[in-house]
This record gives C-alpha cells, sequence and structure tokens, in this order.
C-alpha cells in the first residue's frame, strides 16, 4: 500500500474549506439587497406625482420616497423579508399592501391605485349581464341635468368612446307661420367635443340667430370626467343673449348666465344617486338670480325593476330622444324661462316631486308614476302680434311669440306608460297622464285682465308615439299624437321625462342621411321638425288693439335645415 506523506493532511484540510464555503454561501446570500418600484395611478389610470409612498419593514422600519412626473416610485436597498407598503397623496384615500414578500437579491414590482370617498363606494357595477338594447327607459334630463339611462345603450356608449373629438355644425331656418307661431329666422349651431387625458371630456357648443330679427346667441362649454363605471362629476356654463324685441323696452337686452354642477354615485349594485344644482342670474330690466337644485335615487329591485325618486326645478329637455338640438335660440324654448309684470322681470319658478316604477316584461316596458307640481310666476306662451307698451308682455321676435305671465300651477298626477317593440326598427309608446293645468275660466276675457281668471283645472291627455328608422334609407323619424280633454295654457303632466313623453298634439320629427364624397370625412343630414302641425289648443283673447291673439300649450313651428358632422 503506497503512502503519499502530507497528502491526508491537505484533503482534510480542503474538507473543511469545502463545509466552510457551503455553509456561508446562504448566510452572504441572506444578506444581498432587494428593490421595490412601482406606479401609482387613478382610478382613471392617471399617474400621481407627488404621491407619498411608506415602505415598512417587519424590523420597525420605514423608508419614505415619492412618485415623480409618471407617477413611477423606487426603493433599493432594502433586505429580503416582508414589507407594508402605505400610499397617501391629496384628495385620495390612503391606499396599503400588506405582507409584500421580498427575496435575497430579488425585485418587486407592484402598482398601486388611488381612490377617492366616492369611488371606493362603487364596489359593484350598477348593471347586470342580462341588460341588452332592448331596454331603454330613458330619463331625459331637466335642461340643467346630466342625461340619465336606466340601462345604458352599449352601441352609444362604444360610438361615443371611440372618438376622441367629434363636431357637428347645422344651418336651420324656421317657416313663417302668420301669426300662428315659428318665426322665419334662420340660425347657425356649432358643437366640438374633444377627450382629453382618455377619462375627461370638453365641450363647446352654441347657437347663433340671425335674419329678420336682431341676432340672438347661446354659448355653452361643458367638462365632464368619467369614471369605469360610467359616472362622475360634471360641470357646465351656459351664456345667453337676446337682444331687445320691442321699443318700449329701451333696448334692454336680456342676457342669462348660468353655472351647472352634477355628481351621480352608485351604493352597491342596487342604489344609484344622481344630483347638482345651477345657479342662474339674469339681466332684464334688473337682476334676478335663481338657485335650482335637482337630484334623483334610483333604486334596482332586480334586473328587470326600478323604483326611482325624482326631484326638478326646470323642464326637461325633451330634444335628447332625436338625437339632435333643433331648437332655435330664443325664447320659445330655451331656459330660463322669464315673462314682465309692470315692466319687472318674473322668473319662472318649479318643485316637481315623482315617484315611479319602472318594470320589463317580455318586449314591453311599463311605467306608473305619481308626482307633484308647484310652479310660481308661471312663463305662458301666446302668438300674435303685440307690444311691451303695458308691461305685461315680452314679445319675442325671433320665434313669433310672447311670454304672458300666469298665475301658481299646484297640483299632483299620476301617468302610466306603456312602450312595446314592434321590430328592431319600429317602437310604440303610449302614455296616459291625469293632472292639472291653467286654464281661462272665463272665456272672451282681455289679455291684459286674463291673469286674474287663470285658475288650475283638471285634464287627461292621452298621447300616442311612434318611431324608428327605415332600413333601406336609414331614415330616422318620430311620430307623435298627444290629445287632451279640454282647453288648457299648460301641458298635462308638464314635467314628464319618461319616454311617452311628447309634445301636445300632431308632431313630426324626420332625419336623413344625405350621401357625401366618399373622400369627405363628414357626415351630412336633412332635418325636418314639425310642431303642433294642425294648430290646435289656441285660446282666443282679446289683444290690446282688439285684435284677437291666443294663449297656447305649444306653438305652431316648422324647421328645417342641414346638419354636418364629424
Amino acid at each position: 500500500m503506497l503512502d503519499f506523506p502530507g497528502v491526508g493532511v491537505k484533503l482534510r484540510w480542503l474538507s473543511f474549506w469545502t463545509v466552510t464555503i457551503a455553509l456561508s454561501l446562504p448566510a452572504l446570500g441572506a444578506d444581498r439587497p432587494g428593490a421595490i418600484s412601482g406606479y401609482v395611478r387613478d382610478a382613471s389610470g392617471i399617474p400621481q406625482m407627488g404621491a407619498v409612498v411608506e415602505i415598512a419593514s417587519s424590523a420597525a422600519r420605514t423608508l419614505i420616497v415619492f412618485t415623480d412626473g409618471a407617477g413611477f416610485y423606487s426603493a433599493a436597498d432594502l433586505l429580503p423579508g416582508l414589507y407594508s407598503i402605505k400610499v397617501s397623496a391629496p384628495s385620495f384615500l390612503p391606499a396599503l399592501r400588506e405582507k409584500v414578500g421580498l427575496h435575497p437579491g430579488g425585485s418587486v414590482h407592484l402598482n398601486i391605485t388611488l381612490s377617492t370617498l366616492l369611488n371606493a363606494m362603487r364596489v359593484a357595477p350598477l348593471r347586470g349581464t342580462v341588460d341588452d338594447d332592448d331596454w331603454k327607459w330613458t330619463l331625459r334630463s331637466a335642461a340643467n341635468r346630466p342625461v340619465l339611462r336606466v340601462f345604458d345603450d352599449p352601441a352609444t356608449s362604444a360610438e361615443q368612446e371611440s372618438h376622441d373629438l367629434k363636431g357637428s355644425l347645422s344651418f336651420l331656418a324656421g317657416s313663417a307661420a302668420g301669426g300662428y307661431g315659428s318665426g322665419s329666422d334662420m340660425s347657425t349651431g356649432f358643437s366640438v367635443e374633444r377627450s382629453i387625458f382618455s377619462a375627461d371630456r370638453v365641450g363647446l357648443s352654441g347657437n347663433v340667430g340671425y335674419g329678420a330679427g336682431l341676432p340672438a346667441a347661446v354659448l355653452r362649454a361643458t367638462y365632464s370626467h368619467y369614471l369605469p363605471d360610467g359616472s362622475g362629476p360634471s360641470m357646465a356654463i351656459t351664456m345667453r343673449r337676446f337682444a331687445p324685441s320691442d321699443p318700449n323696452l329701451h333696448n334692454a337686452a336680456l342676457q342669462a348666465l348660468a353655472l351647472t354642477t352634477g355628481e351621480d354615485l352608485t351604493v352597491g349594485d342596487v342604489l344609484e344617486l344622481k344630483f347638482g344644482s345651477e345657479l342662474q342670474t339674469i339681466q332684464f330690466l334688473g337682476r334676478v338670480t335663481a338657485f335650482r337644485p335637482f337630484g334623483s335615487m334610483d333604486l334596482h329591485i332586480s334586473p328587470n325593476t326600478v323604483v326611482e325618486y325624482d326631484y326638478a326645478t326646470s323642464l326637461p329637455n325633451t330634444r335628447a330622444e332625436k338625437g339632435f338640438d333643433s331648437a332655435p335660440a330664443d325664447l320659445s324654448e330655451a331656459d330660463p324661462r322669464v315673462s314682465m309684470a309692470n315692466f319687472a322681470t318674473r322668473l319662472e319658478r318649479a318643485h316637481h316631486h315623482e315617484v315611479n316604477v319602472s318594470r320589463r316584461i317580455g318586449k314591453n316596458k311599463l311605467q306608473i308614476a305619481v308626482f307633484s307640481d308647484r310652479v310660481a310666476n308661471t312663463a305662458l306662451t301666446g302668438t300674435g302680434e303685440v307690444t311691451a307698451a303695458g308691461g305685461f308682455l315680452l314679445p319675442d321676435v325671433y320665434s313669433g311669440t310672447f311670454t304672458y305671465a300666469g298665475d301658481t300651477l299646484d297640483t299632483r298626477g299620476a301617468r302610466v306608460v306603456l312602450e312595446r317593440k314592434l321590430a328592431s326598427d319600429l317602437t310604440a309608446t303610449l302614455d296616459y297622464a291625469y293632472g292639472g293645468v291653467l286654464n281661462l275660466s272665463k272665456p272672451d276675457v282681455e289679455l291684459q285682465d286674463a291673469q286674474r281668471w287663470i285658475s288650475t283645472q283638471r285634464r287627461h291627455a292621452l298621447a300616442a308615439k311612434l318611431s324608428g328608422t327605415l332600413p333601406g334609407s336609414h331614415t330616422h323619424w318620430i311620430a307623435s299624437y298627444r290629445w287632451v280633454n279640454g282647453p288648457a295654457l299648460t301641458p298635462v303632466d308638464m314635467f314628464n321625462a319618461s319616454p311617452g313623453q311628447s309634445d301636445p298634439f300632431l308632431n313630426v320629427f324626420i332625419r336623413q342621411p344625405i350621401p357625401t364624397l366618399g373622400f369627405l370625412p363628414a357626415h351630412m343630414e336633412a332635418l325636418v321638425d314639425v310642431r303642433n302641425l294642425l294648430a290646435q289648443g289656441y285660446v282666443p283673447v282679446m289683444g290690446q288693439d282688439g285684435q284677437t291673439v291666443y294663449l297656447v300649450q305649444a306653438a305652431r313651428s316648422v324647421r328645417g335645415g342641414v346638419t354636418i358632422s364629424f
């Protein structure tokens, strides 16, 4: 047996160092530092600069870093272990992530989303998977309230989201009606809306009227913020100016400024709240200011049943379902609604309370509602040749109408609406309402004395409406007729914002696409809007000069034109 001196000693030393190094490697690796980084954004995905990020270890050591302009934060040289990360920023609730494990030499990427208090309350989407395009109970807003849909139209939402910039330009004109309404003025309308920061939209729209009369103008700027569930705050500023229409008013132009704010929130998956207010100030023969709050509360009992409470202080915008605002820039259909008494401005002030239940039953939609209305300083509409000489009439040369200061309307009533989709492009609606209206209790009175003969009387109203789109030409049309069982100066259920809402008597609206050249990105349409075509519901009174004028629910109006959308 061979024996090499010293070899055994070397082998023992080699074994010793091998074991020592093997035992030391885990200890050396345990001290290798790691890093934690990520981005801080809000619920809409917007980076939050300057947010405070506190990184606390289980050894009670805390490191504080701040996010940069891109919302990015990074903390290096961290010992392995468990960490708690807390992020805070102004106007947001603090966000906490616990038990974040960091391995030796590892790197953890952790993104944090900050929420406001209102966002935190939106714990689930309000609408379930059973929603479809067939359920379109649209609760159209008052002039100061955003449009609220019980169930949204996905196609419409997708179309809106797919355009960063949208705009339209329209040219409309009215046909003279010989004292029965509708002036022969012309107007140009425009609107531009752009998406910014992916979740915000800003818009500018306006309407300028011209022709035989002096120019009138309406300008509106809007801002809205959309959250992932479709809700969010909104704000709008509206400026209106109507040139003097009578020399007896000493060239006093009517100017109005309105600031509107709104917000909505969802509590759980059954309750939706919408609320806001509008502050109006009117300069005309003095200054008048009004504060108009509004709000609604929707309780979704089931996917097919909604119970709503609604409070409004302005008449609803009945032009929403047409997809185009064909209203002229005059006093006939614009807010604020003002009249005049003794050369002093009277502003219409309203309070509307409503409770309704909407239910879908197969292809039918049914709504039952009860309401309470109180309208002070009611601005009544009249037609005929008048002047402001007596200090109690406010003529409007643009629409060929005038406003007259009526009495207070105080009434309660009920409504039943039935809607059925007869085909994919044809919908029928029936609307029955019972409530109070203002009317003359004595016939053949003089206009200056009519106010003391105006009282609240009960009326029945029945309306039928058909709407659809022709498959070949893609013509969108709406035809309606609303019957009342007696004379009236105001509509029955004047705050009706249900799908059964329609203007008094016979009305027709047509929107016809016009073929354009292929290289033009714009989309052109021809418009025809006819109100009270047969001039029904005219209540005669004796005018200032002995001629007959009329007080009406709605004056006859025929308007048409072209709109260009891009």
